[in-house]
Formats: structure tokens, sequence, C-alpha cells
């Protein structure tokens, strides 16, 4: 060879070593982020974590890009062949680039027929680590046509990086674990579930050749979107095996005529959805997570919650029947009327533009019309095409923005949550109506006040402190002067019933006739300071104001609030914080965090029980605001249920929070708007808006054997009880306490 040649190819060979080395060490910032060893032999891809109920069965996942990696044992040797033939047919020849292939695509780019040339390797090295991406490309991108060279060049260094590194079965196992399937599905573990309902190893020939087809371009070749093209495609890589020699003529013929057929996981686009239960864990999980420098969404986390399945069910029918209902009833009182009223029960005046100035778009549309509001206006009054939600589905109507916030305002909602205070278990958890259309949370998101479901922490600071339950107030009318803010208030609490009995009622009738004037005196008696000392040792967080009011539920509280607190009651005067997440492990398995309840004793197991004893009043004394709950199956084998309801002013908020043997659940039921209730007490009180989802709750577990809830008694005395506690009422004899035990208690107790 002429020595001048030799020199030129020499300075070409020398300017080619310069010109990686520049792209290796991002010379001046010009070329960006090139992989190291390090990150090549630790290749981190985002895996979606997965959620788990109590039994195993999958509840959702979390993920950036969904994604569920396999072993190469796993794929199947069709699809190999199929990828082979079809994107890299000399892939066990090369390391990591195919030069016949990049000359052939030279050559045919040159004469107008663009052929890519890239090799499964280069592939896998764009997936992996973004090389595209702008992250990846430096200040050079700027310049027309040289990004794309050298993005070219860095995917040919990690390609030949890759393949020193790795097998050629590492690199399959690698690239079928991450490239894109089209419909936010990555890997060939969850495409192959999405389209067919099926692990890979069970792909047939013709299914293995759609799969690889569609790699060329996912939405082109989408088989959902356009069938036609899916199955033409199929066909190419059907003929690529055949050349190939991966199947005979015979077998190629044959695949021709097979039709396209999916077999669509619904229940995987139903788990790729986000829920109440999802975005519960996710809040529950985020600082556990910030701490262990942690990604939700991308480290394949498998996570085990205590929810129970079959309990969750009953608690998700529960509501969904009952808020159908309720629903019914409250357009039935309203009719035509606007329901957003004032404390006076009159229209709130711009009622619907303060509610639209909440809205993102309304910042879009000041920013627009330059702050001009008669446009704003008429923007929020033009009507379009939009699906809302009823109760007998989905429905396609025409609305303005006006018109939505109208129609969404008079929506009730409700929040569950039940769960078993010995264990810190949470079994059923339904923050809502419907999360695609409704995504607020009423369980830990959502503050309301408790109303009377707050009560028994006034009979609780009293019990503590010296009282019984047999102790006696008068009902009658008081007022209850105080300072509030350096200054001088008063306050004279009236019954639900506008009324005074003049009787004198044991605390515990009190408590179970729900008497607003005995909670006062009682309240006054023990202290405002006390009865919220007492609330927080229980577990209520939420700001709680002392003043004479607090035991009638002027705060507002979270169902998770209420519940943890009177699960306490329950656990023998201990107070569990609720588990959510029993356990994580990482995508191979291994074991990272174990959840415990943490546990701490606030009251006396005498107090414990002694409350307990008092939440049986709703059921049996005199006018015990449980007592609707005669209409539900519950009382089978002598079961017993302790429970409270809560309404609060104008009927904004229902309540009631109810205590089996098994199980302390929370529920509330209201519109988001506290200014939108029921007209009146007829449908708007706990007891006829919160209580009836208890009912049916309770009722379809108490019937269907596989819940693990069964009729039974509530616990007797844990211990001796020093105080009288069973007391005389108008239908009720007295009975002397001394001389019954404990194994007596459930047997002399009256129900009526």
């Amino acid at each position: 060879m002429d020595k001048a040649w030799i020199r030129i190819l020499y300075q070409i060979c020398r300017i080619l070593a310069i010109y990686f080395l520049l792209i290796e060490l991002n010379f001046l910032w010009l070329f960006g982020y090139s992989p190291g060893i390090v990150e090549l032999k630790s290749p981190s891809y985002t895996v979606a974590s997965e959620v788990y109920a109590s039994d195993g069965s999958l509840l959702g996942r979390y993920y950036k890009e969904n994604r569920s990696p396999i072993k190469y044992e796993e794929i199947p040797q069709n699809l190999i062949d199929a990828l082979i033939a079809t994107e890299d047919v000399r892939f066990y020849q090369h390391h990591g680039i195919d030069f016949q292939s990049l000359l052939s695509s030279v050559y045919s780019t040159a004469t107008g027929d663009k052929r890519g040339a890239s090799t499964i390797t280069q592939q896998l090295a764009k997936n992996l680590f973004r090389t595209r991406s702008k992250s990846s490309q430096g200040l050079i991108r700027y310049v027309p046509g040289v990004s794309t060279v050298v993005y070219k060049t860095k995917e040919w260094l990690t390609a030949l990086k890759l393949e020193m590194l790795y097998t050629k079965k590492e690199i399959l196992e690698m690239y079928l674990n991450t490239v894109s399937f089209g419909n936010n599905t990555f890997g060939i573990q969850v495409a192959s579930k999405k389209y067919f309902s099926k692990n890979p190893n069970l792909l047939k020939d013709e299914e293995a050749a759609l799969m690889v087809g569609m790699l060329k371009a996912t939405s082109t070749f989408n088989p959902i979107t356009f069938p036609d093209k899916a199955t033409d495609r199929r066909n190419v890589v059907l003929s690529q095996m055949f050349k190939s020699g991966f199947i005979t003529k015979k077998e190629y013929n044959r695949l021709l005529k097979k039709p396209l057929k999916l077999n669509i996981s619904e229940d995987d686009d139903d788990l790729s959805k986000d829920s109440y239960i999802r975005t519960a864990v996710a809040n529950y999980l985020k600082e556990w997570c910030d701490e262990n420098d942690i990604d939700l969404y991308s480290d394949g986390l498998k996570i085990y919650t205590s929810i129970d399945p079959i309990i969750q069910k009953h608690a998700e029918e529960a509501v969904e029947e009952w808020m159908k209902t309720l629903q019914k009833r409250f357009h039935n009182q309203w009719q035509n009327e606007i329901p957003w009223r004032d404390e006076n029960g009159q229209e709130i005046p711009n009622f619907l533009e303060t509610l639209s100035k909440r809205l993102p778009i309304y910042k879009k549309l000041i920013k627009k019309y330059d702050g001009n509001l008669d446009s704003i206006n008429v923007a929020l009054n033009e009507k379009h095409r939009i699906k809302v939600f009823t109760w007998k589905g989905e429905k396609d109507t025409t609305f303005s923005t006006y018109d939505s916030l109208a129609y969404y305002a008079k929506i009730l909602q409700a929040g569950l949550m039940s769960f078993d205070p010995v264990t810190g278990l949470v079994k059923a958890y339904v923050g809502g109506i419907n999360h695609d259309y409704f995504k607020y949370d009423h369980v830990t998101q959502s503050k309301r006040q408790a109303g009377s479901t707050f009560k028994p922490f006034v009979y609780l600071t009293a019990i503590d402190n010296g009282y019984s339950p047999c102790d006696k107030f008068t009902d009658k009318p008081i007022t209850i002067t105080y300072e509030e803010d350096g200054e001088t208030k008063t306050w004279s609490p009236k019954n639900s019933d506008w009324s005074f009995s003049g009787k004198e009622m044991s605390l515990r009738w009190a408590m179970g006739k729900s008497c607003n004037s005995v909670t006062a005196q009682l309240t006054e008696a023990v202290g405002w300071e006390n009865v919220v000392k007492y609330a927080k040792k229980l577990g209520i967080e939420s700001p709680l104001k002392a003043v004479p009011s607090v035991g009638l539920g002027s705060n507002d509280v979270t169902v998770f609030e209420m519940v943890r607190a009177y699960g306490t009651f329950l656990n023998k005067g201990i107070k569990t914080e609720p588990l959510l997440v029993t356990r994580i492990n990482d995508h191979d398995g291994k074991l990272i965090k174990d959840f415990v309840a943490e546990q701490e004793r606030v009251i006396s197991e005498e107090t414990a029980w002694l409350m307990l004893y008092m939440f049986k009043g709703g059921m049996e004394e005199p006018g015990g605001t449980s007592q609707a709950l005669w209409e539900f199956d519950l009382w089978q084998k002598g079961n017993e249920i302790g429970g409270k309801t809560g309404t609060t002013s104008n009927h904004s908020d229902g309540w009631y929070m109810g205590i089996s043997k098994d199980l302390v659940t929370g529920v509330w039921v209201g519109a988001d708007e506290r200014s939108v209730h029921f007209k009146t007490s007829d449908y708007g009180e706990g007891s006829k808006t919160a209580l009836p989802i208890y009912g049916k709750f309770m009722e379809k577990l108490y019937k269907d054997p596989k819940s693990g809830i069964t009729f039974g008694k509530l616990p007797k005395p844990w211990g001796k009880i020093e105080k009288d506690y069973y007391c005389p009422t108008p239908r009720q004899p007295r009975v002397d306490t001394s001389i019954v035990d404990s194994t007596m208690v459930d047997s002399t107790a009256i129900q009526l």
C-alpha cells in the first residue's frame, strides 16, 4: 500500500480515536452523558412496584414505565428466534456493531431506500441509557445534523462495552425487559399479559411474531388500534423467520393464515389506574421511602397491605348501594332548588364563581384575557361535550364549566375505614364513591366536624377521672360562660329536638341518647381542656380548639383519626396505630421491611371496658341513637354492637362509628362543600346517612363465611370493675353490681 494512503489511514484512525475519546469524556460538555463501566455493570431500569392485598392478590401498580422483568430462562425460544430474524440476523456473529449491515444501510440510504442498521445491542444501549434524550446530549445538539452522528456514535461505543461485559443471553434478557411494546407497557412480561393475558413462555409462534413486529413502530403496528397493519407486520416477521430457517415453509404458510387473536387484559388496565387504596399506600410509605432513598415508582417493590379483599369488597358494595339511594333522596328533597345555603338557609351568592376560582383553568383564563372578568365569565359559560359521573354509569352530555361545578357540588360523598385494633390491620378502606371522578380521599385527607361522635371523649374523660356510667345529670337548659381570646362569651346548647326533658339521666343513657345538654354540663365539669387532652391521647392529631362546645364535635377530624381513637376501647385501652402496609420485598422477593403496628397504653383496662359498655347504650338505652341498626340482620346468636352516631349543623356531616368484637369501623357521609346538605333531619342525620352503610357492611360480613367475621358479644371485663356501671333507667331494673362478677355481665344485660 502506498505510504501516502497509510498516512491518510493513520490520520483517520487518529481523528476517530480523539473523537471517540472526546465523546467519552464529554469534552467541554459538548457531547453529553455517556455511561461508564460502573453504570454498565449495574444498569438501572425502572421497574413497577406492585401492591398486594393480604391474600396475595394484586391490587395495583406504581410505575413511570409499566415493567416487570423476567429471567432469560422464562423467555420462549420462538420469541428470541423472531427477534433475531427480524432485528439482528447476525446477532451471534458481531460484537455490538454489524458492519455488514451498516454498509448495506449506507448504500440503501444513498439510493433512496432508507434502512436501519442498529443491532439489538445498540437498541439496548439506546433504551437502557436514553442516549437520544436531551439529558444525554451536550451543547453540540444545537448544531443541525451533528447531534444524530454523536448519539449514534455513543450507541456504538456503549454497544461495544455491553458486548464486553455481558453474554449474548444476558443482552437478550435485558433488551426484552426494557423495550417498549406500546400502550405504556415495557418488557415482554407486561406486554404478553397485556395483549394475550398469558405469561411469555406460553406465547404461540404467531403471537411471538406479532410482539416482535410491534417493535418497528409501536403506534403504527399497535394491534389494538390498527389490527390490519399489525397483522401485515406480523407476517413480515414470519417471513424473516422462514428465511432464517427458524420455521419451515409448511409452518410459515400455516401461520400466515392465522387470524389476529388478542386477549386484552382489562384487569391489567384496572390495576394500572389509580385508586383510593393505591394512593393511601403511597402516602403511607412516603416518609419511609424518603428516609431510605427509595423510589416507589421505579424500584420494583412488592408491597403487601393489610387490606382483606373480601372485607374490602363488602365495604365498597355497602357504600355504593346506600349512596345510590341517598343521592336519589337528596335530589328529590331539593328538586329544582339550589342546595348551597348559609346557616340561615339562604342561597349563597356567587357560589359557583367562588368554586371556579379554585380551578387550574381559572388562572389560565386570567392570563389569556388579561384579567377581564366578562371574558372569563363568557369562557366559563361556554358549553362543550363532557362525560360525567352518574350512579347509572358514565353519561355523555353538554356542560359549561359552571354547569359542571353545579352538577358535582350536589354529589354526596362517603368515606369508610375498618380495622382490627388488636393487630392494627386495616381491613377495608373506601376513600370515596368513585376514584375515577373524585380523587379526594375522605378517610385521611378530608377533615370534617365530628358532631356527636366526639362526645365519647367527654364521657371517657369523666369515667377516667372518678365518674361512673351511673352518675346522673339533669337534661335541662344551661348557659356556660367562658373566656376566649380575652373576651367573655356565653354558650347555650340545644338538644337535637330543641327540647329538654327535665329528667335525671345516667351518663350511659345521656351518651346513648346523645343528649347535648348533659354532655355540655359534663364537659364543663371535667374541663374542656381535659377533653382535648384525652382525644389527643387516643390518636386525634388534628388541631382541637378547647372550648365548651368541643364535646359536641365542633372541631374537624378525619375518619382515620376517629377509627384509630375508637379502636383503643376495644383493645383494652391500648392505642394501636392502623397498619396499612405489613411488609415490603424487593423485586427478587427479598424482605426489605417488616412493619409492626405501634402500640401504647393510654387508658386503663377498666376505663376501656366501661366505655364499651357505654357504647352499647346506643342500642340498649331509651332513645339510643344506634337503634336504627335493629333493621339489619345483625342480632343473631346474641351478637352485640356498640356505636355512636354523629350529625353536624345543618346536616352537613353524617357519621357512624361502630364497634363489634372483631372490628372498629368509621363511616362519614356528606357533600364536599359543607354548605351543600339535606334540608332537614328526615334524611340528613348520621343515623340515616352513615349508619345504614355500616349496617349493610356488617350484614354482608356476617352472611359471608369467607369474611372471617362472626356473630358474638363484645368482650367481657378484662379484670375487676370497681365502678358501678349497671344503671337503672325507666326500662331497666336496678341490679346490684356488687354480686355480679365478670362472667355474669353478658347474661344479665337487657337488650331492647
